[in-house]
């Protein structure tokens, strides 16, 4: 408890938060005016809380928003802590280090995978309203979540992303650990992060106001994206 007290201490001695995802996604816009209107250009957002990055992310570049549905597969008792990550198309990605080092067996990974699925699933239903998955194919797809610790919903989303033949594929987050990004830009293009803190400890500690993402603001992101006035 004390050594997490030092570090948020750190933390608000650097200056470095942000206020929330609204300004987070505005600070990450500012590092991606090379995608500005762009028309093969799409922002694909990790639900929940990719989706007001993506939002401000996408108002600026004046480019469609959508989601790349993710599910981290979290290891049991220790939910947090991912063990793997599966994304829609049925990918499902693992952190092996992290199988290896708990020594979790194949039958919990299906059991946890099999249930995340489920919540894959339903997101898709109620997010989408029917609506179709974009066809990612010959398009610059920039992958954006509210931050980046251990990387698996990210990577299961490039590995979905990649199946599509996209032409390009950018991730992007206000911050992330260094560690993930040195991966991540193993396997894309580009990867843009506002900041890399070290030690990153937990996402949330690098935003001011941080609460969980609802169902419904997903939905009237996507909705108020979609209906707003295009540039000519």
């Amino acid at each position: 408890m004390a050594g997490f007290q030092r570090l948020h201490s750190w933390i608000l001695s650097q200056g470095r938060r942000f206020h929330d995802r609204t300004a987070a996604g505005r600070a990450l816009a500012a590092r991606l005016t090379a995608y500005a209107d762009r028309p093969d250009t799409i922002v694909l957002a990790l639900p929940r809380g990719g989706v007001p990055v993506g939002y401000e992310l996408a108002i600026a570049l004046d480019a469609p928003l959508d989601l790349m549905l993710v599910r981290k597969l979290g290891v049991p008792g220790e939910e947090e802590l991912a063990m793997g990550a599966i994304a829609e198309g049925g990918v499902r990605v693992l952190n092996t280090d992290v199988v290896r080092g708990l020594r979790i067996d194949p039958d919990t990974i299906a059991q946890v995978a099999a249930r995340e699925g489920q919540e894959l699933e339903r997101r898709g239903r109620l997010y989408r309203g029917g609506r179709p998955a974009p066809d990612l194919r010959g398009k610059t797809v920039i992958l954006v979540d509210d931050g980046l610790a251990t990387g698996a919903t990210m990577r299961a989303a490039i590995v979905a992303a990649r199946a599509q033949e996209p032409a390009r594929i950018v991730v992007a987050a206000p911050v992330a650990a260094r560690e993930t990004v040195a991966l991540l830009e193993s396997m894309v293009d580009e990867v843009i992060v506002v900041q890399t803190p070290e030690p990153l400890a937990a996402i949330g500690l690098w935003y001011e106001e941080f609460p969980q993402v609802s169902d419904e603001e997903v939905r009237a992101l996507l909705q108020r994206a979609a209906e707003r006035p295009k540039t000519v």
